[in-house]
């Protein structure tokens, strides 16, 4: 646009300059001529006076600084009341952990450890256990083998809830395998999801006779015998 409008100016002044020296008369004042050089000048002038209005009516562009928001932190979580302070609070029920079941062996009921078996004999062993854990056992646990002879032995899943601090009896049906030896198998109660917990529990049994030798002590010496010593009967006097 100021191009153009430096090109028009130039234009003008030129023809201007044309126009009077060509129709003047010859007693008239003659109109200095415009060189070159001053047409140069006056249309650098222009334009640099054009520019100057340009940029003074053109908005300026630095841009406005914008304030940055300051940075916002979550709220300090409060401790449950009744829990520690960084400690993560427990459920209670069926979401508890492993870490609140507990079991704790108390006695053999039946079968005490190497009760003697005939080969192939059946009978039950019964633990006596204490749940000694802070959650009850659920309906569904399970007492499983864990190593040794299970003796046919199988899986026992808890009936109904076993409440905490309560003891309960854990009977197995097994039966006595037909090699003879001291055999043991070994126990231990599980979650329904098959975590194991508390004491793991055994029953040993010896199958088959034990032979032993016991000699029997002999006395070598010989016992002393008494002997008889006979008294003789005073005579009486006559």
């Amino acid at each position: 646009m100021i191009k153009r409008r430096l090109i028009n100016i130039i234009l003008i002044l030129m023809i201007s300059s044309f126009i009077l020296t060509a129709c003047g008369g010859s007693d008239a004042e003659p109109t200095p001529t415009l060189s070159v050089d001053s047409v140069q000048t006056l249309a650098v002038e222009t334009f640099s006076a054009a520019l100057t209005q340009t940029k003074l009516a053109a908005p300026s562009d630095t841009a406005i600084p914008t304030l940055t928001p300051a940075p916002t932190f979550p709220p300090l979580s409060t401790s449950t009341a009744g829990t520690p302070f960084g400690a993560q609070p427990t459920s209670s029920g069926g979401s508890s952990s492993t870490s609140c079941y507990g079991l704790t062996f108390v006695s053999d009921v039946t079968i005490p450890d190497n009760t003697q078996m005939t080969p192939g004999k059946t009978f039950t062993k019964t633990w006596k256990v204490l749940n000694s854990g802070s959650c009850a056992w659920d309906a569904g646990f399970k007492f499983a083998f864990t190593g040794g002879n299970a003796m046919g032995g199988v899986t026992l899943t808890l009936p109904s809830s076993i409440a905490a601090g309560a003891q309960y009896d854990l009977s197995v049906p097994m039966t006595a395998p037909s090699t003879p030896g001291t055999i043991q198998g070994n126990w231990r109660m599980s979650t329904a999801s098959g975590q194991f917990f508390g004491n793991e529990v055994y029953v040993i049994i010896v199958v088959g006779s034990v032979t032993t030798t016991s000699a029997a002590a002999t006395n070598t010496s010989a016992p002393a015998t008494a002997t008889a010593t006979s008294t003789p009967t005073p005579t009486p006097t006559q």
